[in-house]
């Protein structure tokens, strides 16, 4: 199936949809999840407006930029205010708890299916939901995780606990000199291990991951799959959208849908095998459950 064939958008009320998927649910053999930030957004993880100022008014009134996300990207003059900033960053977004049900509520909907998740978030939700372990892959890397900057070599290291010292230590936006992170093989600083230029480590967790999904989908060819795709956007299609999409297209008993506020799409060719919703993800699966 061409991705450059006619792209159709959900124009109706997503409550004309609820039951169809609902039935998806119940009745289809196994369900693929392709999750995107919209999910997270979701559940409550809004990187600008009131949740910004409440934990960054402080690097807004010294540095100017109005949302997390800037705030990464800023070229900060120290290591010790870089690690400041991603310190908070990741402690609110990674270790504090899931804002609200969004994830938890997933999971009481598919938790007896034959089910597998595939996602582009780096906050680990799933996991934190109690989704397991070997039925999730998390493509784009994870803000729990530190890998070597140049990097010497593939292997990551959990940060929990030097993230939690950064949080708690830091002060005037600096965190303590000797608190700064350094890979134990070459003494380089340490970085964040998450997909953003070609030094992305893809460590042995990761690889098997990739295999466990690949092995899910291959092994499910020809059954009642639904492939329950949230929060998904075209930032990264190649990864998620376009590949379920394909996917559908080459298996007459599958089912594609799509839940996205305000970006819910479907090619033409699937559009009878499909369930479109544009709707508020967590609104979508309060009516579900």
């Amino acid at each position: 199936m061409s991705i450059k064939t006619k792209i159709l958008q959900s124009t109706k009320p997503f409550s004309d949809d609820i039951s169809k998927l609902k039935a998806a649910i119940c009745e289809c053999d196994c369900v693929i999840i392709g999750a995107g930030a919209g999910l997270s957004t979701a559940a409550g993880y809004v990187y600008s407006g009131e949740r910004f100022e409440k934990y960054f008014s402080d690097f807004r009134k010294k540095y100017g930029f109005t949302d997390m996300y800037s705030g990464g990207f800023y070229p900060y003059d120290t290591p010790e205010e870089f690690w400041a900033y991603w310190s908070r960053y990741i402690h609110i977004n990674r270790y504090e708890d899931i804002p609200n049900s969004v994830y938890s509520d997933l999971l009481a909907l598919v938790c007896d299916k034959d089910y597998f998740v595939i996602t582009t978030n780096v906050d680990h939700c799933f996991q934190r939901a109690g989704f397991d372990k070997k039925r999730t892959f998390y493509t784009q890397g994870d803000y729990g995780l530190f890998q070597c900057s140049l990097p010497c070599h593939n292997k990551t290291y959990d940060n929990f606990d030097i993230i939690e010292k950064m949080y708690a230590e830091q002060k005037d936006m600096r965190v303590p000199s000797e608190l700064l992170p350094r890979c134990p093989v070459c003494g380089r600083p340490m970085t964040t291990n998450l997909r953003a230029d070609d030094k992305f480590v893809e460590d042995e967790g990761w690889h098997n991951a990739a295999e466990r999904y690949s092995n899910f989908v291959r092994t499910r060819e020809g059954q009642k799959v639904l492939f329950l795709e949230l929060g998904v956007g075209f930032n990264t299609p190649g990864i998620i959208k376009y590949p379920f999409w394909q996917m559908t297209a080459k298996n007459e008993n599958a089912t594609y849908a799509c839940v996205n506020f305000g970006q819910a799409y479907v090619p033409s060719e699937i559009r009878a095998r499909s369930i479109i919703i544009d709707g508020d993800i967590k609104q979508v699966l309060e009516k579900l459950k």
